[in-house]
């Protein structure tokens, strides 16, 4: 778990969660606030996904 809460791609990722968080309560309710959501959940899906290839990749190599 801990490999995950410090990686710099988790962190980022969340932080952004920041900004759309706001959006969300302050801006306008359209389409483009869905694909807003859309693109940070799959960012932090790519971020979580590389955390486990990268510590996979670490296993194989020791």
């Amino acid at each position: 778990m801990r490999k995950y809460l410090f990686s710099g791609a988790v962190l980022s990722s969340l932080f952004g969660a920041i900004s759309v968080i706001r959006t969300t309560k302050d801006g306008p309710r359209d389409w483009r606030l869905v694909l807003m959501w859309v693109s940070w959940a799959a960012s932090l899906a790519i971020a979580i996904g590389t955390v486990a290839d990268d510590e996979k990749r670490r296993e194989l190599t020791q």
